[in-house]
């Protein structure tokens, strides 16, 4: 079993960068694949981009494609989402997840952290 925990959210401005990080404990993470989830006010939690086991693979849902990439660094059991150019669209509670399929699922997560909360403001 792993736990995680996100961090780096805050309050931005758009067109300003954030770099997103999920820290995991209990378990190594490279037992896992990794996704990155938001969820905004009103509105279902939905895919941003995974990475595989030795973050050979990633996806990029359509909506931050081009402005955010998903990496991860064994080493330090850490899974990251580097925001670009963010967009008050982009305001979320993101959380990461763990689980055994590579996929944008989320069904398909076993093991999820507690939320960031980002805010992009215009």
């Amino acid at each position: 079993q792993v736990q995680l925990v996100e961090s780096g959210g805050g309050l931005v401005q758009a067109g300003d960068s954030l770099r997103l990080s999920c820290a995991g404990s209990g378990r190594t993470l490279s037992s896992y694949a990794m996704g990155w989830f938001r969820q905004a006010p009103g509105k279902e939690r939905e895919f941003v981009a995974f990475i595989s086991w030795r973050g050979s693979s990633t996806s990029i849902a359509n909506s931050v494609k081009g402005r955010f990439t998903i990496s991860r660094d064994n080493a330090k059991n850490t899974v990251y989402l580097q925001m670009n150019f963010l967009r008050p669209e982009d305001t979320a509670v993101y959380y990461c997840a763990a689980g055994q399929r590579l996929t944008g699922r989320i069904n398909e997560y076993d093991y999820w952290g507690p939320g960031t909360q980002v805010t992009v403001s215009s």
